[in-house]
């Protein structure tokens, strides 16, 4: 008597389910693990968990109803050797699949001030400097990084995380995209992309890259406030600290006061001296010549450790005329920069008499973080002498290698078409041109920046690509906020890969194409035979 149970004649129905439902699952299981990498930004997250869960019901309910179905085929797949080493390996891959999901789980929520730095060389450790700084910080300290969409902000990330999980909650962080949000840079001091400001309680400071250093600075400038006072010179039709628009500087001023900075003008004839609290002097667009007797304090100024920025525009520019101009001619003949008596076009630009500043030194604390290129309007170039044991003197900007730029001395050429115009290379200078220069007094610590332009700082151009970074960062570097601090940095590991040649090479290709694969062959030759051997 046969009492086997006929299976019923739908049973596979619902394996087609089963199996399409886990097809679905793990589709979408990989376009979850996409949007996880942030590879792919769905626009309705909720649509794919949904998705989720309907393919792991589907797939559970599917297999169930094949076993209330056809139980026959579960038990004797339960019974069969396959289904003892299959349940084996199952229950090894789900122990090693939940230790992975644990282990996850477990860092993710562990508390931020409990995390392990489990590198070699501890490159995810802030150095004692910093971390014993944030631990005694005398109130909180709360830090917003501005960064846009163009740049990244993994590296500033992983920084202020850090920072937060050693400052005992004192310190807190957010990002803010300037892009979208100009009106909370403005009130921040920002100006450009990729800065920090920090805030504790009504003072704040602005760190212009993201860099461990860079924000200890700006914290110790927070912890030790002083006076520093910047000079705008006046009397000789410069641009003004009190006005507005295409002559005024009220958002360099602004910007300054933001970082802490107290602005001043300045009337050399009138007073006859440089203030002794002066960090900063700077004159930004004479119409008419300095005086010899002027140039003879600001020289003196900066011999005893002062500082100087110099932005000069082409004279034909300016009220000089026939003139001579002493500060230029002191500039060539004590600190080794000549403003040249000429203009610059640029092909680069869309308007070539606005040379764009595209090649910056990555050796000198003004430009070693700049990123973005500046842009300025009827400049004038600029020549340096080599640097000496006395004076160090740096090319900071320069037209770009690839661009078609040159000085040209023919002033008539501002009235005619700039592409008409060609480079006479008999009295014009070949590019690329330096448009931006930085002198050092090794001696006494006296600095000068000399710009071939100052209608870049403008209100209109101040906001521009990266000109108010490097004006701001010019002052910075004279007022001396380029200082190292005292902090350890463990160098990072190195690790040099030596690909192996000759012999070594035909023994890996061997070993791996030939020699491993024969002898999992002859074992599986030897197991046959001996299962042969036995019936």
């Amino acid at each position: 008597m046969n009492n086997q149970q006929t299976p019923n004649p739908y049973f596979k129905i619902p394996l087609w389910v089963a199996w399409l439902g886990l097809l679905a699952l793990v589709l979408a299981g990989l376009v979850r693990g996409t949007v996880a990498l942030g590879m792919y930004t769905p626009e309705n997250p909720d649509t794919l968990n949904l998705i989720l869960s309907i393919s792991a019901a589907v797939t559970v309910l599917g297999f169930a109803a094949y076993a209330m179905l056809n139980p026959e085929a579960i038990l004797r797949f339960l019974g069969g050797r396959q289904a003892r080493y299959g349940s084996n390996t199952l229950i090894m891959t789900l122990a090693f699949i939940g230790i992975i999901v644990a282990a996850n789980m477990l860092a993710i929520n562990a508390p931020k001030d409990q995390l392990v730095d489990l590198s070699e060389d501890k490159s995810n450790t802030l150095a004692p400097e910093t971390i014993a700084v944030l631990k005694s910080l005398p109130e909180k300290l709360s830090a917003t990084g501005f960064f846009s969409a163009q740049y990244p902000a993994d590296e500033a990330e992983k920084l202020l995380s850090n920072m937060q999980a050693n400052s005992d909650g004192k310190f807190s962080y957010r990002f803010i995209d300037p892009v979208s949000n100009p009106l909370d840079a403005k009130n921040a001091g920002v100006t450009g992309d990729g800065k920090i400001a920090l805030k504790m309680g009504d003072r704040s400071e602005i760190a212009d890259y993201a860099d461990e250093t860079e924000l200890l600075r700006a914290i110790n400038r927070l912890l030790n406030p002083e006076e520093r006072t910047v000079y705008f010179i006046t009397g000789h039709g410069e641009r003004s600290i009190d006005a507005s628009g295409a002559t005024g500087l009220s958002r360099a001023k602004e910007t300054l006061e933001n970082k802490n900075y107290t602005v001043k003008s300045l009337n050399l004839l009138a007073d006859n001296k440089v203030p002794a609290d002066a960090r900063v002097v700077i004159i930004v667009g004479p119409t008419k010549p300095l005086t010899a007797t002027e140039v003879g304090l600001l020289n003196k100024y900066v011999q005893g450790g002062g500082s100087l920025i110099v932005m000069e525009d082409p004279v034909p520019l300016t009220d000089f005329g026939e003139a001579s101009d002493p500060l230029a001619d002191s500039l060539a003949r004590v600190w080794g920069v000549t403003l040249r008596n000429d203009f610059v076009l640029d092909d680069t630009s869309t308007t070539p008499q606005n040379a764009i500043g595209a090649n910056y030194s990555s050796s000198h604390p003004i430009t070693s973080a700049m990123t973005t290129a500046t842009i300025f309007p009827l400049a004038r170039s600029i020549a340096v002498q080599p640097s000496g044991e006395l004076l160090s003197i740096s090319e900071l900007v320069q037209t770009s290698p690839e661009s078609n730029s040159w000085g040209e001395t023919d002033f008539s050429a501002l009235e005619a078409d700039s592409a008409m115009v060609k480079m006479d290379p008999t009295t014009d200078t070949p590019g690329p041109v330096t448009l931006v220069a930085a002198v050092e007094d090794l001696v006494n610590q006296g600095r000068i920046v000399v710009f071939g332009n100052s209608l870049f700082i403008s209100d209109d151009g101040f906001d521009a690509y990266g000109n108010g970074d490097l004006f701001v960062a010019s002052v910075d570097w004279g007022a001396g906020d380029d200082a190292p601090v005292d902090i350890t940095i463990t160098p990072p590991t190195e690790r040099t890969f030596l690909p192996p040649g000759g012999l070594k090479l035909v023994a890996i290709l061997l070993g791996s194409a030939c020699i491993i694969p024969l002898l999992v062959l002859g074992a599986g030759v030897a197991t046959w035979a001996a299962r042969k051997r036995r019936g």
